[in-house]
């Protein structure tokens, strides 16, 4: 199987802390605030929601929100945002 490698491209990241920011809060009518997150394990009331063009995403608390090269807002987990982003400095 062929194998690619993504292009270097910058993007504009943020790491998400509390609802009311940079995204929405999440509710949905049937999960309770109460309800535990299977993925991070914090009531689904901290997380928070991304509208996206397949439908959007539950961004939980510490989640990195990119914006990608088109405009278009996602979550990603910490430890994937370490492994597949760097800083980029003032000139580069």
């Amino acid at each position: 199987m062929p194998k690619f490698r993504k292009l270097p491209v910058v993007v504009e990241a943020t790491q998400w802390l509390k609802a009311g920011d940079i995204v929405r809060p999440y509710r949905h009518p049937f999960v309770p605030d109460a309800a535990t997150c299977p993925g991070c394990g914090s009531q689904m009331h901290n997380h928070g929601w991304i509208e996206t063009l397949e439908d959007g995403y539950i961004v939980c608390p510490g989640d990195w929100v990119i914006t990608g090269v088109k405009g278009e807002r996602y979550p990603c987990k910490p430890d994937i945002f370490a492994m597949t982003y760097e800083e980029v400095k003032d000139g580069e």
